[in-house]
């Protein structure tokens, strides 16, 4: 029986590679017959020839083996699927995305408060984490980071410390663009996989 990444990689092969490369922002090695892919700061190579991924840095089995789950379909889905769209720079949750209430309840919430919980008191340790792997400080919350999953799907994410009124919290946002990038299953693996990466 054909899995979902079997046929995810049936379809990339059967896409043109200049196409791919404008609309995903990535490159394509001819020698090799391999797409080189950018996330989260790691360099990944998607082998049409072998149907493998592969990459040279030391988060590879963090991507390939324990996030595995999430990253292969989604970034495989992001080859074959992203639009060349111009970000908005208008930000969304991910409940708010339509259809995306039935991804973010019950067990398919996101662990936000892991994240609260881990660097509401380590600012700094948030920010450097995030710079790790290839992030960007931004100026959202007490402290903010903008990742970049695939190279047209950033995701932000906001840490508010606790207050008088309310206790520490973390947010995820998307730019409001990942509505056309990828249908909300893909969107979630990649909040679950920013968040876990993080973690």
């Amino acid at each position: 029986m054909q899995t979902g990444e079997d046929r995810a990689w049936e379809i990339l092969t059967g896409l043109n590679p200049d196409d791919v490369c404008k609309r995903a922002l990535v490159s394509f090695d001819k020698e090799s017959f391999a797409y080189m892919l950018k996330s989260f700061g790691n360099d990944f190579q998607f082998s049409l020839n072998d149907k493998k991924i592969s990459g040279n840095s030391p988060d590879n089995d963090l991507f390939l083996n324990k996030l595995g789950y999430f990253f292969r379909l989604s970034a495989l889905y992001y080859l074959s699927n992203a639009k060349d769209i111009p970000l908005t720079h208008r930000l969304i949750k991910p409940s708010n995305i339509k259809g995306g209430q039935l991804f973010f309840r019950g067990t398919h919430v996101l662990p936000l408060d892991k994240i609260a919980g881990k660097y509401c008191n380590d600012i700094n340790g948030f920010i450097k984490k995030g710079e790790l792997l290839g992030g960007e400080k931004l100026q959202y919350g007490d402290a903010s980071l903008r990742l970049l999953p695939f190279p047209r799907v950033p995701v932000i994410l906001i840490i508010w410390k606790a207050d008088e009124e309310f206790p520490a919290r973390a947010d995820l946002l998307f730019d409001s663009t990942c509505e056309f990038q990828l249908p909300i299953d893909i969107i979630w693996s990649i909040a679950m996989m920013s968040i876990l990466v993080m973690l």
